[in-house]
């Protein structure tokens, strides 16, 4: 069934049709009726997806202690701005460590919540105590000056940014939209015609097999240029789905890397449940990292979030288990470290990218010299 408000945004398009961009935009964020913004459990097992961040606090106590280092280490300000976080766990768990690790520290700390969902919003404020010191802004125009050095995080943030969607057939590039005809919602193709896709085809030197289709991440490339800018000093952490230019041959990506997820089951057609499930797509690894690094970062390392973690010295974390009981603390621990640092575990799907300006810390930080 369509939406209301999409059959209605859809009818009056020109032409009567959305670009794969406009579409998500649409079914996502949409101010009453979008997925994200929606008040609809999205995490955990009564909601779509699960994130890493999620799993376990070990993820959050991993950061911490990471991040504990890295403010004593440096001149950078104890500030920690969380863009999209989701429901609030992963500063919930980070805040609670964070105090044990370093009281005087955490008494000069300012963790900055950017949130365009007014409902993820209430869940941070239901998750995370009063007590705490966060601030909570809809945007990162709305932050104050004096926040713009810190550690910025992010994860899953890139990969539910609209993207555009092309295909090549018969030795022509194409684009996809999305349209409505009898049956409903259903796709059309025509000549490419985006000047802001041709470019970005073009620079990066793109080349496609008969029947190919792909992703082209722009609002990743603007939304990378303001973070970029933002953050006059400091980190920025990305944790998200990624794949290099060379892997976009790959016969298991012909299809591209759009996909939903709708209660847990991965669903290949993304004009299904619109604005009833999620959308992602894999970002453009190469891209992403080239555009921080033109912003003036250092590149200091991209990293499988298995790799990334026991670099970061998740494996202190374990505990002897010598409990019986499999549904103990101690269990449910170990358990959640082996699940996110398997070879075969989903959480290894997933890339960690480190840019720093104005510092040089991070490789000694997630990779230690022998002592």
């Amino acid at each position: 069934m369509i939406p209301t408000f999409l059959q209605e945004q859809i009818e009056k398009a020109p032409g009567e049709k959305l670009d794969f961009a406009e579409y998500m935009m649409a079914v996502l964020y949409h101010p009453f009726e979008g997925y994200y913004m929606k008040p609809k459990n999205k995490v955990g097992t009564k909601g779509d997806f699960i994130t890493t961040s999620n799993v376990h606090n070990v993820y959050g106590k991993l950061f911490a202690k990471l991040l504990v280092k890295y403010f004593n280490e440096t001149e950078i300000p104890p500030v920690i701005i969380e863009v999209g976080g989701g429901n609030g766990r992963f500063a919930k768990h980070l805040l609670e460590e964070f105090k044990l690790l370093d009281g005087p520290l955490y008494g000069r700390l300012t963790y900055v919540m950017v949130e365009t969902s007014s409902y993820h919003i209430h869940l941070q404020k239901t998750t995370i105590p009063d007590s705490e010191p966060v601030s909570y802004f809809t945007s990162l125009e709305d932050v104050p000056e004096s926040f713009r050095k810190g550690v910025l995080f992010s994860n899953e943030l890139f990969d539910a940014l609209p993207v555009h969607v092309i295909e090549y057939t018969n030795g022509t590039l194409k684009e996809v939209f999305v349209t409505i005809e009898e049956e409903g919602l259903t796709e059309k193709s025509i000549q490419l015609e985006n000047v802001e896709i041709q470019a970005y085809i073009s620079k990066y030197k793109l080349t496609f097999s008969e029947g190919q289709r792909m992703e082209i991440p722009l609002a990743m490339v603007d939304y990378a240029n303001i973070i970029g800018e933002w953050l006059l000093a400091g980190t920025i952490i990305t944790v998200d789905y990624g794949y290099r230019f060379s892997e976009l041959a790959s016969q298991d990506l012909m299809e591209g890397s759009l996909r939903g997820y709708y209660q847990h089951q991965l669903i290949k057609d993304p004009l299904k449940y619109p604005a009833e499930m999620d959308l992602t797509s894999h970002i453009h690894l190469d891209t992403l990292e080239g555009r921080f690094e033109g912003l003036g970062f250092s590149h200091a390392g991209t990293m499988r979030q298995g790799e990334f973690l026991v670099a970061a010295g998740i494996l202190d974390y374990l505990q002897d288990n010598q409990d019986p009981n499999p549904f103990s603390e101690k269990s449910k621990q170990n358990r959640a470290i082996r699940t996110l640092i398997m070879d075969g575990s989903w959480s290894n799907s997933f890339h960690v990218l480190i840019h720093e300006k104005g510092t040089n810390k991070w490789k000694k930080l997630i990779n230690p010299e022998p002592q």
